[in-house]
Parts: structure tokens; C-alpha cells; sequence
């Protein structure tokens, strides 16, 4: 179910959340939109389109209703109750993706920390079993609120333990970033929007298996390996990292917030892009929406856009490398594949002479400092 508010990038056919679905595992079977010009209080959507969603998903047979928008607990509560089905929206979808397929010990507590502060405002309704209990004799303010107090102060001391713990991860992590600098290392990271081809990217430049497939949020971990530059004389430190979307949860960007350092520290990052999505410029923004909001949007950026082997032969570019105009400044572009190998020669030679660059004190990213070649 999505609602256009007449806010930019709404998603009219709700592809994207049909991905999330099926990302999570679920199986969409039938998409509903409409036009508001605020939210209902109570609904969301208002009594007339509930019905309608209660009709349809009973002629489907559907199991549970998912927004693409956030619902507060209050209108997440009513909608049950009114379509006696399961409600969630895409912030809780979205955190269920991430609790399936964090692998590293930093990750996990990540993803539970974020899963908890969301839990932690929506107690009434995750624990509505609690209404069930009698309530004893004396007690006030209604049955089962001693047991709901008793869950948010146990929910608020895991997040505080959960805090302290990452504090150290932190820490070892800054440790690592400084032992790296000591060495002089050239740090390169790969951000860009989820299932842009950034694993597949880095698996092609350094030989590497990480995780790679063809599903958002495939990687959460950030994986980081050495990647000899022959025309620099030197290898710099490649990172991969969790891709954005659009309406990342906050309590996400705060939780990852120790994983996305290593985009914050980056000398330079590789940004890139689904050259085969139309809607790839709205994608770019919401990627440099997420940086600015991390602290790196002052980071030299070089455009990557993947996925060459994924355009229609009308489409594609006359030239592989050229510059591109980000934020009104100009940036260099280079169109690869990823999955074929085109393209990946002269990427690495551009990032070679960004490294070059950097050792003699010059500022890599900017599209009139890489001098521009035939592809």
C-alpha cells in the first residue's frame, strides 16, 4: 500500500517495496495506491481506502498488509484492528532484511539496537497479548501494565548494553584506522544505492568472494581488502559497504553508524551507480542525502556507473568516461560492467591517479583533476 502525499519520488507502482517483500521472503500479490493530502490520524489512509484494502485482501488471500510509508504505533494498532490482518510498514521491513542477513558480530548488535529503539515505541501493540491478562485486585491503570513497564525497562537496558558494546567496537575499529594511516594507506570505499552492483564491483577489482547478488541489501558487513594499483606502485585499502535506499530508517544510519565510519574516513569513494535503473538520478540523491547526514558528504567522490552490460544498445553511452554534474560540481564518471569486465581497466587506471594524486597534495574527485582519456 502507498500514499502520495505529492512529495517527489513516490514509488506509483511500488516496485521497490514489492523487492523489499520479496527480499524479506514474502510474496507480494496484489499493490494499492492512493492520493492524500495529509494522513489520516487514525488510519492513515482514512476509513474508505481501509475497506478497500480489506476487500482486496481477502479476495487474495493476503496474510499480511505492508506500507511504504511509516506508520505511527497509534495508526499501525487501529489499522489491525480495523483489517484484522498483521500491518507493517517499510521501516519495520526494512530492519527485518537487515536482521536476516547481518553475519558479523558488529553487525548483528547493529541490527538489534535499531530493532529494539523501533520496538520500544510500539510496546502496546507488539505485546497486545498483555490485554489478555486479569488484572489483580487494586491494580491501576488497567490490566497488564505492570508486565508492559516491566518489557520497556528491560528492552531500554539491552539498548544500553547494546550502545556499550558497540562503544568498543568503535574503538577497535578507530584503532585499526589508525594503524592503517601510520602505514600511509590509501582508503577507498564503495557506497551507492542497494543493489547497485557495489559487491560485484568489489569482487571484480580484488579477486575477492564476498557476498554478491542480485537483491537488495545483499551486503551489511563492511568487507575490506588490498587492491594493487600497478600504475601507482602501490596497493590502497578497498572497502564495501551497506548500500542506501530511500526513507533509510534513522535509527539504521545511527546504528551503522561505526560500519559507515569507514566512509567518513575514505580518501576517496567510489560511488556507484545502476546505470540501467531510469531512475537512477533520484537514486544518486538519496545516496548523497545519507552521506551528508554521516559526515561524508565533503568526501572526493568518483562516479561509477555499473551495469553497462544491463543497457539496451540504444542507451548506451558514447563514451565511457565523461563528467557528470553532482551537487553543481563537476565529478568524473566511468561506465563499467561489473558482471563482464568492461570498463575495469580504466577504472583502475583513474584510480591510480587519484592515488598519484593525493601523494603530491592535490584533491582527487573533481572532474578537471583526472585527466580525461579515450575509452
Amino acid at each position: 500500500m502507498g500514499v502520495d502525499f505529492g512529495f517527489p519520488h513516490f514509488d506509483a507502482d511500488l516496485e521497490e517495496l514489492g523487492l523489499l517483500a520479496q527480499t524479506a521472503g514474502l510474496n507480494p500479490v496484489a499493490r494499492l495506491t492512493c492520493k492524500r493530502k495529509a494522513p489520516d490520524a487514525a488510519l492513515f489512509v482514512g476509513s474508505g481506502k481501509a475497506d478497500e484494502i480489506r476487500t482486496l485482501a481477502q479476495m487474495q488471500g493476503a496474510v499480511e498488509i505492508l506500507f511504504d510509508q511509516s506508520l505511527s504505533p497509534a495508526q499501525q494498532r487501529n489499522l489491525e484492528r480495523y483489517l484484522e490482518l498483521p500491518v507493517n510498514d517499510r521501516t519495520l521491513l526494512i530492519l527485518e532484511i537487515f536482521a536476516q542477513r547481518a553475519r558479523s558480530h558488529e553487525g548483528k548488535l547493529q541490527v538489534e539496537l535499531a530493532r529494539l529503539q523501533y520496538l520500544s515505541t510500539r510496546l502496546v501493540r507488539r505485546w497486545s497479548h498483555l490485554e489478555r491478562q486479569t488484572g489483580g485486585a487494586g491494580v491501576r491503570g488497567g490490566p497488564g501494565e505492570k508486565q508492559i513497564e516491566l518489557d520497556r525497562r528491560m528492552i531500554d537496558d539491552a539498548i544500553k548494553r547494546i550502545k556499550e558494546r558497540l562503544v568498543k567496537v568503535k574503538r577497535q575499529r578507530s584503532t585499526q584506522r589508525r594503524q592503517r594511516e601510520r602505514r600511509e594507506t590509501f582508503n577507498i570505499s564503495l557506497v551507492g544505492y542497494t543493489n547497485a552492483g557495489k559487491s560485484t564491483l568489489f569482487n571484480a577489482l580484488v579477486k575477492a568472494r564476498a557476498y554478491a547478488a542480485d537483491q537488495l541489501f545483499a551486503t551489511l558487513d563492511t568487507t575490506t581488502r588490498q587492491l594493487y594499483l600497478g600504475e601507482a606502485g602501490r596497493s590502497v585499502s578497498l572497502s564495501d559497504t551497506v548500500g542506501f535506499i530511500r526513507d533509510l530508517p534513522h535509527g539504521l544510519v545511527d546504528a551503522f553508524q561505526a560500519t559507515l565510519q569507514e566512509a567518513v574516513d575514505a580518501d576517496l569513494l567510489l560511488h556507484v551507480v545502476d546505470a540501467s535503473n531510469p531512475h537512477f538520478p533520484e537514486q544518486i540523491d538519496q545516496v548523497q542525502r545519507v552521506l551528508h547526514e554521516i559526515g561524508a558528504g565533503a568526501v572526493p567522490q568518483l562516479l561509477v556507473f555499473n551495469k553497462l552490460d544491463a543497457m539496451p544498445p540504444e542507451s548506451r553511452p558514447a563514451l565511457l568516461q565523461d563528467v557528470y554534474e553532482l551537487e553543481g560540481r563537476a565529478v568524473d564518471r566511468q561506465f563499467v560492467s561489473a558482471r563482464n569486465g568492461e570498463g575495469l581497466d580504466a577504472l583502475r587506471q583513474k584510480l591510480a591517479r587519484a592515488v598519484l594524486a593525493a601523494q603530491t597534495d592535490m584533491t582527487p574527485g573533481a572532474g578537471t583533476e583526472f585527466p580525461m582519456e579515450a575509452p
